[in-house]
């Protein structure tokens, strides 16, 4: 075998990139398709992932990479949104949706090349406020997750 060969054999070949939308998407079409309905259980831990995802999609892919985080984390709100329109959604998704965002924010701080991961997160985070009560700390009655 020759020398670039065995080097060949031996070096990995590099990880595709994350992509946070396409994961929500697959990950919310998946569960709609066998339920027919948003399971609030899946949307809350495609919500957790969320900061996990800024991290890997900018580091992985530094000129789509918070592009596509961006639209991943527009897609869940989006969906969050549509549920609050029709009475349906959950306190624990809205916990769930403003924790995101906390860690987002830290994530997003965390890193000089990360400033525009901040603009992203405080447009989602003015879309969340817009759903909760008029006091802007509960939503539906309940107390909301503040850092």
């Amino acid at each position: 075998m020759a020398e670039t060969d065995r080097h060949r054999a031996r070096t990995p070949s590099p990880s595709p990139a994350t992509d946070y939308s396409a994961f929500v998407l697959s990950t919310l079409a998946r569960h709609a398709h066998t339920s027919g309905s948003v399971d609030q259980r899946v949307l809350r831990k495609c919500l957790a992932l969320a900061s996990s995802y800024l991290i890997t999609d900018t580091t992985m892919s530094p000129e789509h990479g918070l592009r596509s985080w961006h639209a991943g984390f527009g897609q869940l709100i989006d969906v969050l949104v549509a549920l609050h329109n029709r009475g349906e959604l959950e306190l624990d998704t809205v916990n769930a949706a403003s924790r995101a965002c906390s860690e987002c924010w830290t994530v997003a701080g965390s890193w000089r090349e990360m400033d525009a991961g901040r603009e992203s997160v405080r447009g989602v985070a003015m879309r969340l406020r817009g759903l909760l009560d008029e006091n802007g700390k509960t939503y539906r009655g309940g107390r909301v997750y503040v850092p």
